[in-house]
């Protein structure tokens, strides 16, 4: 796999883009809001300086299982700017961090679909879902056919047709102090030219 990329929040602190460019980071999956009304304090900074330095870039959404997804989705709507091109957005589903209560399948369904519409309206892509094995042992079989990114740590996934593969959750990267989950493209330059190209719809940003 020839692509390589990182997924960042404010977790990694400062990040200097221009080093993680040039130590062979192709993409990144930036962390832009989480339930209906957080937003990750990094992100701004991260998406503009991240493009800057010449990596195509892409912002992420951490679904919560307590806020409805039609409010997710005005969420991550108002704070990723929707004029400059980006990868697919993509929504993070997974266990670890989020409510205790978790919904059935079919309820999460519902919601997932209550995100993805306005969502894809605004940015004029297909989204792509993140799941953890976890997450997707649950909910799988439910949930929206989408492109997945699938995290599955040092072993490759047992299933094709994923997009990315995040192999590694403690990796480094020059310009990043301390570990950073590191990924790759299923496809080449191509790919990743095709997933960054400017929407075909484009909407003004908010």
């Amino acid at each position: 796999y020839p692509v390589r990329g990182i997924d960042v929040s404010h977790h990694q602190g400062q990040i200097d883009w221009r080093r993680v460019a040039a130590d062979d980071v192709a993409f990144a999956v930036i962390k832009a809001t989480e339930g209906g009304d957080h937003v990750d304090r990094t992100f701004a900074t991260n998406l503009r300086e991240a493009r800057a330095a010449g990596i195509a870039v892409g912002a992420y959404h951490f679904f919560t299982f307590c806020r409805p997804g039609a409010d997710q989705a005005k969420n991550f709507i108002s704070v990723v700017p929707h004029d400059q091109p980006l990868l697919p957005p993509v929504v993070d589903i997974e266990f670890g961090g989020n409510c205790p209560q978790r919904p059935s399948p079919q309820q999460l369904g519902t919601e997932l679909q209550a995100f993805l519409g306005p969502v894809e309206a605004a940015f004029g892509k297909p989204a792509i879902i993140y799941l953890t094995d976890e997450a997707k042992d649950a909910y799988a079989e439910q949930i929206a056919v989408r492109r997945r990114w699938l995290r599955s740590l040092a072993i490759k996934p047992s299933e094709d047709g994923w997009i990315y593969w995040q192999y590694h959750n403690m990796g480094r990267v020059d310009g990043i102090e301390g570990d950073v989950d590191l990924n790759v493209l299923q496809g080449g330059q191509q790919t990743l030219a095709e997933l960054f190209a400017p929407s075909a719809r484009p909407s003004p940003s908010p």
